[in-house]
């Protein structure tokens, strides 16, 4: 025995599916890269991390008190922080101007989607016209 199928009408199912499931989706989906930019570019660990040496490079001061080997100890620890916090401003950089530009993607897109029929009957419309 088959299975009724229900009749419902065409227009309740789209309008349900077009400004309702496919927003939720598209909410979904936009998360999911905010998320990866987030992750990708690693903003916060960035910041928590702005003036730690450039790829770990530190050296050890002397045992001995010599003044030329402290200071040049000193200042090279000091450039490895400055070079580190400089790499570190490139890509925060960087990576906050991709997350402004998801965001504003993203936004763009579902407000498309869901003027997208009003979009379409205007220009039907605009084409008539003419």
């Amino acid at each position: 025995m088959e299975t009724p199928i229900k009749k419902q009408n065409i227009f309740i199912v789209w309008f349900v599916w077009h400004f309702y499931e496919m927003p939720m989706f598209l909410f979904g989906v936009w998360k999911n890269y905010i998320l990866f930019v987030l992750n990708y570019f690693s903003v916060l660990l960035l910041l928590k991390s702005f003036l730690s040496p450039w790829r770990k490079n530190k050296w050890n001061y002397p045992n001995n008190l010599n003044i030329k080997d402290f200071l040049s100890t000193f200042f090279s620890n000091t450039f490895s922080r400055i070079l580190g916090a400089g790499m570190r401003l490139v890509l925060i950089i960087i990576g906050v101007f991709f997350q402004i530009f998801v965001i504003l993607t993203g936004l763009i897109v579902i407000i498309l989607w869901v003027l997208m029929p009003f979009i379409a009957i205007a220009g039907f419309l605009i084409f008539i016209n003419f």
